[in-house]
């Protein structure tokens, strides 16, 4: 989650799992909100289904109405961020003052607040290892309350390590591009098939069983019947047909 605006920039802490903070956010917090304002947030694959799910839509509808587009820092991989209000605070379009619209199907980034994850932007810097980061906003006065995590405890009750979980394919192919040297760009193709499989799961199902995907490719009668029903098994099996597309060939029927 990055901010908007001029604000002045904050420097985050590099942290570890056990790491331990205090902090709760409720609706009798005096900031209650304001953490919706002025964000820029990158949405995942799952984000996606959970709130095109939650709001009824398809995913397509869901991409027109309440995204835009924008490259990924540090590779040429397209992504998409939540579209914020056209209102003076540059709101969250599910915000309102007594909390969330879609809580329960909130983002990945929202979740991890006030911590965020190292995997997208600074895994070249891991040493091997995942890591966080956790910023404390001046804003912010969850902070000020007693409860205590650690980072471990905060995922785990926030639901973001099942997030990461079900995310774990797409991390690793944008984490694979990003290691590229600057020179290697991506087709316009590939870049279109990117975005089709990790946001647009609708067409993608459609790119599957009504194009000549199947005529091209093999997949046994198992899978072929589980992602016909299942879209988190359809996104992953998207997302490693994706990688192998990207970084190695593909077994095409003779």
């Amino acid at each position: 989650m990055e901010r908007s605006g001029k604000m002045a920039q904050i420097v985050p802490e590099r942290v570890g799992p056990d790491h331990k903070f205090k902090f709760k956010c409720h609706k009798d917090v005096g900031c209650f909100t304001k953490c919706c304002r002025g964000i820029n947030i990158i949405l995942t694959p799952y984000d996606i289904i959970l709130l095109k799910n939650r709001l009824q839509i398809s995913s397509q509808e869901f991409l027109s109405i309440y995204t835009e587009p924008h490259l990924l820092e540090k590779t040429d991989l397209p992504v998409v961020a939540l579209k914020l209000l056209d209102d003076e605070e540059q709101s969250c379009p599910f915000v309102r003052e007594d909390g969330c619209l879609v809580y329960e199907s909130r983002p990945s980034t929202c979740r991890y607040y006030p911590l965020g994850v190292a995997s997208l932007s600074h895994k070249e810097g891991a040493d091997g290892d995942e890591f966080y980061f956790f910023v404390n906003e001046p804003h912010c006065l969850g902070f000020k309350e007693d409860e205590e995590w650690t980072v471990r405890e905060w995922r785990q009750d926030q639901g973001v390590d099942i997030h990461d979980n079900i995310n774990a394919e797409w991390t690793d192919l944008v984490v694979r591009k990003r290691s590229f040297p600057p020179n290697i760009q991506l087709t316009e193709k590939s870049k279109k098939l990117f975005f089709m499989v990790s946001y647009n799961i609708d067409e993608f199902k459609g790119f599957v069983f009504e194009s000549t995907f199947l005529q091209r490719y093999n997949v046994d009668e198992e899978m072929l019947e589980k992602i016909k029903s299942d879209e988190l098994a359809l996104l992953k099996f998207g997302l490693q047909w994706l990688k192998s597309v990207l970084f190695q060939k593909v077994p095409l029927k003779q």
